[in-house]
């Protein structure tokens, strides 16, 4: 029924295609870097409100060919470095000049292309966002992808030890919130059991964007709590072909958990072809809290990647292939005191570790997983249908459970999904995109926790999403998703589900830089394979579960607000989000009940002095079964920070205290976390010239060895988080 609705959405667009083109003009101009002077080549250049992206060239000048007559706004960054936006005006047979000049700054224009399928600003975008560049990220000293982000506006860690970590985002952890890299699924299985990792290297990503709120109109069922997608230097950007050679190189190290790692990547274009290669990895031992070093907390992955594309002058395609492998453990947090360790350096290289005269068995976790992919697209088709953009991605993903040297469980996951999605030319207020979506998904578990059958696993969907343009301060978004998954496990009931997705939004321009956004969304998501099949003991989650083939899909209705302000002094956001569910899914006695979740978060960035700058942040999520008043588990504490960014030249300095109240709002079978506060300082020194950008960081987390627990991990009662430590990083990036 999909496809027939798909392909019967062709035919108007065939018709569409020979309407003429309205009057256009173009835009053009230089890119510099403030500190010299020097033209800047290609920095990429956004123009707003049509997402439309060109790279300056060795001169550093940049052109917008064939752009509709109206009002604009222009957009430059590149690795780290950002501008003012600057408003253009584009008039019938005539070249707007505007030139744009990028430097280092507190205050950075924060890019997302996940938020609406296309470039825009975090201050443009309907959905509240959160992009981190490759200067936030190269300090980062973490393995796994919670770890990372844990901190950020509306953003916890879930954990079952260091390499376990995955985001929680207001809330919605596992199933309901969607973990990809480049815009396509990452194919592991972090949604399914607390103790599987997403592992990642962060210094081997050029941003990592942070979707909050429902984004399922263009991602699916599994985006009902929010989306986040990490972006690598051979994501399907349209216009990413370069002459000559681009690339970085990182490197990190630090003490308390024996942190060391590094990255390279090299991108060579030569006419309009680019090839890309690029490996790094990273390695922790135990770590330590203020009291005892945990047993089997190390972690280590390493990654390799490599490519092709080819950038036409109005097709291109991009293929590579990338290979993941590593090992997380499961730690056990038995006092260091009743062994002796002292001076002994915990690694475990792989190898099976048991101690002796204690009868303990460590559990580690090898995985690998494997990816191919193919992207491209048309565009600058001067036609209605403006550009056409289509993928493919294949992702082998498994891993073993080893216990006393044994394999205990293993799990496989093959996974093919398919996209194509169709981008309207601008028609007077009118523009958006549509497309389809499928998914072809093949899970198997061996082992004690088998607890659910072989499944194989299909999802076809149609979406569209289309963005009016009131007026110049106010513009409204609509669009709908209708998607079927369909679980054929062995030996037992299959089940189908369909549903819909909806959503419409304003967002209004209420003062100069300052904006306010309104979204109602609905929301459709089917059962996980684990809800409609367990039967079994599940370690991971620390439960015994059950599951009901006759469960029905959940339902969401949901409310969110933001009010945003970007000027060249203070960035500020402050969001409330209240969603109510239907037939919620969650671990516990019962199946299904109602939720309800308001989630306040925010932020502020305030230049004090042209030295001195103000960080905050805070997040609140009051999450419950609505009728009971019993609040669901694992739901973040209220948290705070309050930090400075301190400047003088190339240097920087940032002192911030994290603070988390007391978490006393909990579910029947968790136990109480006591709130904390915790001090970090970081420094940093940037060198930036007309091709390179240089960091070199320090970061001492937690100075005063504080004594805390993350009332999200699974094993928080034995198992604090790390003590004091120190870590050094360098990253250069050459364009």
């Amino acid at each position: 029924m999909i496809l027939r609705l798909f392909a019967a959405g062709l035919v108007p667009v065939a018709l569409l295609l020979a309407q003429p083109s309205p009057s256009i003009g173009s835009v053009a101009g230089k890119i510099t870097l403030e500190a010299t002077g020097n033209p800047l080549h290609h920095a990429s250049v956004l123009l707003l409100p049509l997402g439309r992206v060109v790279e300056s060239d060795d001169d550093g000048l940049y052109r917008f060919p064939d752009v509709p007559v109206g009002r604009y706004t222009l957009v430059a960054s590149v690795n780290g470095l950002s501008g003012d936006r600057l408003p253009v005006t584009v008039t019938a047979g005539a070249t707007a000049k505007a030139d744009l000049v990028l430097r280092i700054s507190p205050l950075r224009q924060e890019i997302t292309v996940t938020a609406s399928g296309r470039p825009e600003t975090t201050l443009e975008a309907f959905s509240s966002v959160t992009s981190m560049d490759t200067l936030d990220l190269a300090p980062k000293a973490a393995a796994s992808l919670g770890d990372v982000l844990d901190g950020q506006p509306g953003v916890a860690k879930r954990s079952f030890g260091p390499g376990t970590g995955r985001p929680v985002l207001r809330g919605f952890d596992g199933d309901r919130v969607l973990i990809m890299q480049d815009g396509v699924r990452t194919g592991s299985l972090s949604s399914q059991s607390g103790d599987h990792g997403e592992p990642l290297d962060p210094q081997s990503l050029e941003r990592v964007e942070i979707v909050r709120g429902p984004a399922t109109l263009l991602y699916g069922s599994n985006a009902i709590g929010g989306v986040v997608n990490m972006i690598t230097g051979h994501h399907e950007a349209q216009n990413a072909g370069h002459e000559g050679l681009h690339g970085y190189l990182s490197a990190i190290g630090g003490t308390n958990n024996g942190l060391h790692g590094g990255s390279a990547g090299l991108d060579y274009g030569v006419g309009r072809w680019v090839f890309r290669m690029g490996s790094g990895g990273q390695r922790t031992s135990d770590y330590r809290t203020p009291v005892d070093r945990i047993l089997n907390s190390a972690a280590r992955t390493y990654s390799g990647q490599g490519g092709l594309a080819r950038y036409g002058e109005r097709s291109w395609f991009n293929f590579s292939y990338n290979t993941q492998r590593g090992t997380y453990q499961v730690p056990n947090a038995e006092p260091e005191e009743e062994h002796d360790h002292e001076g002994e350096e915990h690694e475990h290289e792989g190898e099976e570790h048991e101690e002796e005269g204690h009868g303990h068995e460590s559990v580690r976790l090898p995985f690998t997983r494997q990816g191919v992919r193919l992207a491209g697209g048309f565009r600058n088709l001067n036609r209605p249908i403006e550009g056409i953009q289509y993928s493919y991605n294949y992702t082998d993903w498994r891993h073993n459970e080893v216990a006393g040297g044994e394999i205990e469980n293993q799990f496989f996951n093959k996974q093919s999904d398919y996209r194509v999605v169709f981008e309207q030319r601008r028609s007077g207020r009118l523009s958006g995109s549509f497309g389809g979506w499928g998914l072809r998904r093949d899970y198997k578990a061996i082992g004690a926790e088998a607890i659910t059958p072989p499944v194989i696993q299909n999802a076809l969907a149609a979406f569209a999403v289309e963005t009016l343009t009131i007026s110049d301060r106010v513009r409204m978004q609509f669009g709908g998703r209708l998607e079927n998954n369909r679980f054929r496990p062995d030996g037992l009931q299959s089940r189908s589900f369909t549903g819909a997705s909806g959503s419409v939004g304003v967002n209004a321009s209420i003062w100069d830089g300052g904006v306010f956004v309104a979204n109602y969304n609905h929301s459709y998501r089917a059962p996980a394979i684990e809800e409609l099949y367990a039967n079994g003991p599940h370690l991971g989650n620390l439960t015994f579960e059950i599951g009901s083939a006759n469960l029905r899909r959940e339902r969401g209705d949901g409310l969110d607000l933001s009010l945003r302000h970007t000027t060249n002094r203070l960035k500020a956001e402050l969001n409330y989000f209240y969603y109510r569910m239907r037939d919620f899914v969650f671990l516990a006695p019962t199946g299904e009940r109602e939720d309800g979740l308001p989630v306040i978060d925010g932020r502020v960035q305030a230049g004090l002095h042209r030295n001195v700058w103000l960080n905050l942040g805070f997040d609140t999520v009051n999450a419950e079964l609505t009728g009971l008043g019993t609040p669901l588990p694992r739901i973040p504490p209220v948290r705070g920070r309050v930090g400075f960014d301190l400047r003088a030249g190339r240097w920087s300095l940032l002192p911030e205290v994290v603070m988390s109240n007391q978490q006393n709002r909990i579910f029947t079978t968790e136990t109480e976390t006591a709130g904390f506060a915790v001090f970090n300082l970081r420094g940093a020194y940037t060198l930036t010239t007309q091709h390179t950008i240089h960091l070199f960081g320090v970061n001492f987390f937690n100075a005063g060895n504080r004594l805390y627990r993350n009332h999200l991990s699974f094993i928080k009662d034995v198992a604090p988080e790390i003590g004091r430590g120190v870590s050094f990083s360098y990253s250069v990036r050459f364009f």
